[in-house]
């Protein structure tokens, strides 16, 4: 069967361009530093503090292009650092998810909703849907394998689209538990 890349993905926000205004001031524009795996996705320069009730996060990433609504992804670690409790969901599920702040250079934004754990989950366009005999919004088992830390992660939702790149996507304390390291890939296991 074939292999999925399996890739961390670090805690970040994603914002809407006025919400980006208000952080950054309105003449700033988001610029990409450096692209992502899955097309048209970038992480840019633009840089803000996530804080919460017990303490902050400083220094967390913009992804760009601009959301419709601004979405935080942390790990449950840094969910308890921050001394929030938030649901683990898929990307864009905000209804009734944690509020939480962000501070940029030039403003600041509450947000009443918008803070998740990000599901775990594989991209796949519909190609490998067929190659892999799945749907979306299958959920499925991935394997890990490696010396140290050999894991099966339950629990992962396929999202297809056929501009989606062929990858999962775990959170870094998901990395830890597998002892993820450079380059790793799973398996589906049924």
């Amino acid at each position: 069967m074939k292999k999925i890349l399996v890739e961390t993905s670090a805690r970040h926000i994603h914002v809407s361009e006025e919400q980006f205004k208000i952080l950054f001031g309105n003449e700033a524009n988001i610029e990409i530093r450096s692209m992502l795996s899955q097309p048209g996705q970038y992480v840019s320069t633009s840089r803000v503090d996530v804080v919460g009730p017990k303490k902050t996060i400083p220094n967390v990433s913009i992804l760009g292009p601009y959301r419709d609504a601004g979405q935080v992804e942390m790990s449950l670690t840094d969910c308890r650092t921050l001394g929030v409790s938030a649901p683990v969901r898929e990307s864009g599920d905000l209804k009734g998810s944690a509020p939480i702040k962000l501070v940029g250079p030039n403003g600041e934004l509450e947000l009443k909703e918008g803070l998740i754990v990000a599901k775990r989950h594989i991209h796949m366009n519909e190609e490998d849907a067929k190659e892999f005999g799945v749907k979306n919004g299958d959920i499925v088992k991935v394997a890990i394998q490696n010396n140290d830390r050999s894991l099966i992660f339950d629990d992962v939702v396929v999202r297809i689209k056929n501009r989606f790149a062929l990858a999962m996507h775990i959170d870094t304390d998901e990395s830890n538990a597998a002892g993820c390291s450079g380059t790793v890939f799973g398996t589906i296991v049924k």
